[in-house]
């Protein structure tokens, strides 16, 4: 083992057995670039990845939600319990997240948009592609309210699309579209990539290698802009695909954007439970012990490049003991 991995472990393991009743850690990652993306430096890449479940395995007991909602349900709880999950369904979650699980003996739970599989391509990445394809080291942005940008540097073209993904998630499906379209045309980008996510094929490999596969809606909207029957059948739909896909029943669900309260609310929790999931993750930070909403699970990750700070993030949160749920919010 690295010294340096062994002295964290050591000291994490340390830190967890001294705190009250055991509690349930759930990491969220999105993407696993093969190299550090000069735009987003803070999204992990193949190395850092590595270090980070390095780390997580010998100092957790990581086990799918479906294990930990079985847990909590039961009251069992182990200490240092961890899942470790994954939304929208990124290709490098299967090309590159999934042999580094293997190789640490890790398994992780992974929520599926079915609507970008084989070639699409979710809105938040047609906006961040349109920017780093952009030619220009300048555009008029006037038309979402940001007037004249510099996209000099990757810095500047991070900071562009850090102030118009807010300007455009709110945004209905179609008027979603009709803000790429517009996009696309004062970027002066022509094709965008069609290879970001994973093809139904790769889902399989990963249910195949022992990974949970889990519902995130078919288009990923902001169930709070939605009426609940649109809501209903996003849920439904995207959970029906996959269940096709993988021939297994799905039971876990991640509610897009997760912020309780603003992207989804209580309704949206009981239909959840009412279409028969077991369970449900948010994006609000926190840790999960036995008695919480299993329909409002807190998820955390520290970002942070250094492994120390990152371990030392992610021990803290250990000792919260709640977070506000969209139920209280009401």
């Amino acid at each position: 083992m690295d010294p340096f991995v062994a002295v964290i472990a050591k000291s994490s393991a340390s830190i967890l057995g001294m705190l009250s009743s055991p509690r349930l850690s759930i990491l969220i990652f999105h993407r696993v670039h093969v190299q550090a993306d000069s735009v987003f430096p803070h999204e992990p890449d193949a190395a850092r990845f590595e270090r980070l479940m390095r780390f997580v395995a010998r100092s957790f007991r990581v086990m799918t939600l479906g294990e930990a909602l079985i847990c909590l349900t039961q009251g069992r709880l182990p200490p240092r319990a961890l899942v470790i999950t994954f939304d929208d369904g990124y290709a490098d979650n299967a090309e590159i997240a999934l042999p580094i699980l293997q190789r640490h003996g890790l398994t992780a739970s992974f929520f599926v948009s079915t609507g970008f599989l084989d070639g699409g391509r979710m809105w938040n990445d047609s906006v961040i592609e349109c920017l780093r394809s952009c030619r220009h080291r300048e555009i008029d942005l006037e038309t979402f309210g940001l007037g004249i940008c510099s996209l000099a540097g990757a810095a500047e073209r991070r900071r562009v699309i850090e102030a118009l993904l807010p300007r455009i998630k709110y945004l209905s499906l179609a008027e979603r579209e009709e803000a790429i379209g517009r996009l696309q045309h004062v970027c002066d980008v022509s094709e965008l990539p069609t290879n970001l996510m994973m093809r139904s094929e790769q889902v399989r490999e990963m249910h195949r290698a022992g990974m949970e596969i889990g519902a995130h809606t078919v288009n990923h909207p902001i169930l709070t802009t939605l009426t609940l029957s649109e809501a209903e059948y996003e849920i439904s739909e995207g959970r029906n695909k996959l269940q096709s896909i993988i021939d297994a029943p799905v039971d876990i669900f991640a509610y897009p954007n997760g912020k309780p309260g603003r992207d989804y609310d209580h309704t949206h929790a009981l239909l959840v439970k009412t279409l028969g999931f077991r369970g449900a993750v948010t994006t609000a930070p926190g840790v999960g012990s036995a008695g919480d909403d299993l329909f409002q699970l807190p998820r955390f990750t520290p970002w942070d490049n250094s492994l120390t700070s990152w371990a030392t993030r992610l021990l803290l949160n250990q000792r919260k003991t709640h977070f506000e749920t969209a139920t209280e919010k009401q």
